[in-house]
């Protein structure tokens, strides 16, 4: 089956390239010919999209077997809803070099013909700043900033100060050689196992990095990326995320070594030597020294459900004096965190007129029980006049920052019923926080996103009460370009913004060959 997508004017950025020519994106581990660029996939297994151009549409081969996506009547405009998709993790190694710069190329002409809007750069911290403090390297990111620019794409860059074992990226060496002395940097669970891929909110004000805190070092790698990407900052980049903890998310790592196969609520992250000696000081402060002594004795494991443990029963530790002693306290210091870090952005990158972001989870499961337990253990306490996400909102107001909120593709109906888990209530009691203290919203898909999800995200789009401006697809890669995925990923672009054909293209075939005869032999003459 073939499937035609409408044009704009932006084909002849396409027709100019790579007009009549057939561009195939394979994912393996070979480049077969030169018309062909691969994205590294985890499976050795090859698939192949071609996209095939001329003036009038971009066809796409694919499978019949994906469902259309169907219009379907619009409570908002959706044509002013500003579209993005993730480029890969590992865009630039860890040892600041491009990868599949070719396949990225490609992937961004496709999506420029598409009508997307920009893409969004991950940027570790561990790879631009990895050999020692103050020694920056940004050549692979600028590499692909002017790669960007030049395409004519916009782009929004997230700077992160977590490590990502998917793409094999840690924390920067130098800050690693600290932490195998200095064990306290790191969150700790109750077993004493630390979570590597960043630094615990308990040394945030904590010179424990070479004589400097995390904020002061933070405050230096804004600085140096300000500087380094001067001549993009307010074109071609349009915005800039921060990280806040875990996977760049305002969390603690509460699942650092759940089972994959299990659905256990985590555990709480406050064992660092910090982290207890903040909780102690609190306790007394509030006169129950005894309360400081350490975490919840009767909290859950890593794996186990909220029925098992006494902490999380109705009528159990959670909802005792204690209970809100030590919950508030955890909470608290997510909201604190999350303060520095933003107000530091802020400050850092005023007069520059772009958008501070901010990423928030969205811990779904079991959500319909009144402990709230995922919630809980990651940091987020909504108990009867304690509601964080209101807490949040209000820092984000504070500090003039936007929210992304991930899980926009998620329904209730394709959760299991075990799981009493309910995304579209949580989404919509966050996005209502949000509305309250006047916050801008920008929209995710989960990071194992469905193809049904599609018409999810339409909807949470649609929603007059949402108004958000900017939805940030994740992510390019082997799976994008896979036939059936992308085949509804232009579906959903269209539902975004309904193409026209712009009067000047409407030509003849014979015009339109003898030009796209032209600008091929040019293309193949420039390659």
């Amino acid at each position: 089956m073939e499937v035609s997508v409408i044009g704009n004017a932006q084909t002849k950025i396409f027709r100019t390239e790579l007009s009549y020519k057939v561009n195939k994106f394979c994912f393996g581990s070979e480049f077969r010919s030169r018309n062909r660029v691969s994205f590294y996939g985890e499976t050795t297994k090859r698939n192949e999209i071609s996209l095939c151009s001329s003036q009038r549409s971009i066809k796409c081969v694919v499978s019949d077997k994906v469902p259309f996506l169907k219009s379907s009547p619009r409570s908002r405009s959706l044509e002013s809803v500003r579209l993005f998709v993730g480029l890969p993790l590992d865009t630039v190694s860890d040892c600041n070099k491009v990868n599949h710069e070719k396949a990225i190329v490609a992937g961004l002409r496709a999506l420029k013909l598409l009508g997307v809007e920009g893409v969004e750069l991950p940027i570790f911290w561990g790879v631009a700043e990895k050999e020692s403090q103050g020694k920056y390297q940004w050549s692979g990111y600028l590499a692909i900033a002017e790669i960007v620019k030049k395409m004519g794409l916009k782009l929004h860059v997230s700077l992160c100060f977590h490590g990502s074992k998917q793409s094999g990226i840690s924390l920067p060496d130098w800050v690693t050689s600290i932490g195998e002395t200095e064990r306290g940097i790191y969150f700790t669970d109750r077993c004493g196992s630390q979570y590597k891929e960043c630094l615990s909110l308990g040394v945030d004000d904590v010179p424990v990095l070479d004589g400097k805190s995390p904020m002061e070092v933070y405050r230096g790698f804004f600085e140096s990326f300000k500087l380094a990407f001067s001549g993009f900052l307010g074109s071609t980049i349009t915005g800039i995320t921060t990280g806040l903890g875990p996977d760049g998310e305002l969390r603690y790592p509460s699942h650092q070594n759940k089972n994959l196969l299990g659905g256990g609520v985590g555990e709480f992250q406050c064992y660092d030597k910090h982290m207890l000696a903040g909780l102690k000081d609190y306790a007394e402060a509030n006169g129950n020294p005894l309360w400081g002594l350490g975490g919840p004795h009767d909290a859950p494991l890593y794996d186990q459900e909220p029925n098992s443990s006494r902490f999380l029963s109705d009528g159990g530790s959670w909802e005792s004096e204690y209970g809100d002693f030590f919950l508030s306290w955890y909470s608290s210091l997510l909201v604190s965190h999350a303060d520095r870090v933003l107000s530091l952005a802020g400050s850092t990158f005023s007069g520059t007129g772009l958008p501070i972001c901010g990423k928030l989870p969205l811990l779904h499961e079991w959500n319909k029980l009144r402990s709230r337990p995922s919630e809980l253990m990651a940091g987020f306490y909504c108990n009867g006049d304690h509601d964080r996400y209101k807490a949040i909102a209000e820092t984000f107001a504070k500090n003039s920052c936007r929210m992304i909120l991930p899980g926009m593709d998620l329904s209730d109906e394709h959760q299991s019923p075990e799981s009493l888990s309910s995304p579209e209530s949580l989404l919509a009691h966050i996005k209502t926080s949000c509305k309250q203290h006047g916050v801008i919203v920008s929209g995710q898909n989960s990071s194992n996103p469905i193809f049904s999800g599609f018409e999810r995200i339409i909807e949470n789009l649609k929603n007059e009460n949402s108004a958000i401006d900017l939805f940030t697809y994740q992510r390019m890669g082997a799976r994008f370009f896979a036939p059936e995925h992308f085949h509804a990923f232009t579906m959903f672009v269209r539902n975004l913004s309904q193409f026209k054909l712009p009067e000047d293209d409407l030509r003849t075939e014979e015009e339109e060959e003898d030009d796209a005869t032209k600008t091929l032999n040019t293309s193949m003459q420039a390659a």
